[in-house]
C-alpha cells in the first residue's frame, strides 16, 4: 500500500522527533525542509537522543531538501497529503510560514497541521488556504537540537491534534482527516497521540505555562524550577501571569478546570529545572515567539475590556528583545 506523503517545515527538535514517528510506523513516507542544519544531514543524518525511541546514528527521513518543493501539474512532485509545520511562530519576522509553504499546498487535497505554539494561529492559514483542511497540534514534549544535527529528546511525547474547525468546510471530513493523522502518527508505538475535539481548550491550558514560564525565564535566564524559588517571582509573577490566562481564557469562553495552576505547577516542580524554548532563543540569539504566545492573549483581553498588566509587561520587554535581536542581526549581514 502506498504511503501517505508527508512534508514537515521545521526539522529542529520537535519536528524531528515527530518525523521520526510519521516514518517509524511505515504509514508515511516524510520529506523534511531542513535550513540551518541541511549540510549536517545530508552529510551524516541525525543523531537522536530520545527518551521514546533511544540513541539512533545516521537516521534521515525518507527525504530531506532545503527549499519547499514547488507541486504543479508540470513539476515532478507528486502532491502532498499533509503538510506538517514545526517551525518557530514568529509572525513579525518575514516570511510567513503561510508563504513558505504555499508551492506545496494543493487546494483541496493538502491537509495542513500546524504543531506549533501560541494562539490564534490557524486563522492567517483559513483565510489564505480555504479549500484545505486545517489542524491543530498541541505537543508536550521536551526535545531540542543541542548541536545541529544532534536531537535530545528529554520528555515523553505527548501529541494533541484536532481539526480548527472551519464552519465553510464539513465537520466530518475534518474529524476524519484528524483521526487519520493521529493514527498514522501513533502507528509506531513510541508515542502517545490523541484525537482531541476541543484543540482550542488545550491551547489555553498549555498557554498558562508557556505565557508564564516561558517570557519570565527568557528575561531572567533562570530554570522553572529556580523561578520557583528565586525570591517572591512564584506569587509575584508566575501565578499572577497564570491567573491573567484563565480570565482572559474565561472571557474567550473557555472555561479550564480550577486547579489548572496547581496542575501545571504539580507537572514543573522547583527541583525539575526546565529551561523552556524561549530562554533557550534567547541564549542563542534566535527570534522569540512572544507574538503568539503572549501577544495574543493580551489582545484578547484589550478587545474585551481586561487588564493585565503583568502578562502587558512580559510582552512589551519581550518585544525590545526581539527589537534588540533584530539589530544584532542585521548588524551581522552588513559586516
Amino acid at each position: 500500500m502506498a504511503k501517505t506523503r508527508v512534508l514537515l517545515l521545521g526539522s529542529g527538535g520537535i519536528g524531528t522527533i515527530a518525523a521520526l514517528n510519521l516514518e517509524c510506523g511505515n504509514q508515511a513516507e516524510v520529506t523534511a525542509v531542513l535550513r540551518s542544519n541541511f549540510p549536517t544531514v545530508i552529510d551524516r543524518g541525525f543523531e537522536i537522543i530520545s527518551c521514546d525511541h533511544g540513541h539512533l546514528h545516521n537516521w534521515r527521513p525518507t527525504h530531506v531538501v532545503n527549499a519547499v518543493p514547488e507541486v504543479t501539474h508540470s513539476s515532478d512532485v507528486a502532491p502532498f497529503d499533509y503538510i506538517v509545520c514545526t517551525t518557530k511562530n514568529v509572525p513579525d519576522i518575514g516570511p510567513s510560514v503561510c508563504d513558505i509553504i504555499a508551492p506545496a499546498v494543493s487546494p483541496g487535497r493538502t491537509v495542513i497541521v500546524l504543531i506549533q505554539n501560541g494562539l490564534n494561529i490557524e486563522k492567517p492559514f483559513a483565510t489564505r488556504f480555504p479549500h484545505n483542511i486545517l489542524l491543530s497540534g498541541i505537543s508536550r514534549n521536551d526535545a531540542h537540537e543541542i548541536a545541529p544535527g544532534v536531537i535530545e529528546q528529554i520528555d515523553h511525547d505527548k501529541l494533541q491534534i484536532g481539526a480548527f474547525g472551519d464552519p465553510s468546510q464539513d465537520p466530518a471530513t475534518q474529524i476524519e482527516a484528524a483521526v487519520q493523522f493521529v493514527q498514522m502518527y501513533s502507528a509506531g508505538g513510541k508515542t502517545k497521540c490523541y484525537h482531541e475535539p476541543n484543540v482550542q481548550r488545550e491551547r489555553w491550558s498549555k498557554l498558562v505555562y508557556n505565557a508564564a514560564f516561558n517570557p519570565i525565564s527568557a528575561l531572567t535566564g533562570l530554570s522553572t524550577g529556580d523561578l520557583q524559588n528565586a525570591g517572591n517571582a512564584l506569587d509575584g509573577l508566575l501565578i499572577p501571569a497564570m491567573n491573567e490566562v484563565l480570565t482572559v481564557a474565561h472571557a474567550a469562553g473557555v472555561d479550564l478546570p480550577h486547579d489548572t495552576i496547581a496542575t501545571t505547577l504539580e507537572r514543573n516542580p522547583p527541583q525539575r529545572k526546565i529551561y523552556p524554548s524561549m530562554q533557550k532563543d534567547v541564549t542563542k540569539g534566535n527570534f522569540l515567539e512572544h507574538e503568539v504566545i503572549i501577544g495574543e492573549v493580551v489582545r484578547e483581553a484589550q478587545r474585551r475590556g481586561i487588564a493585565t498588566p503583568i502578562l502587558s509587561t512580559l510582552y512589551h520587554l519581550c518585544a525590545c528583545v526581539q527589537w534588540r535581536t533584530q539589530q544584532t542581526k542585521s548588524a551581522t549581514i552588513r559586516n
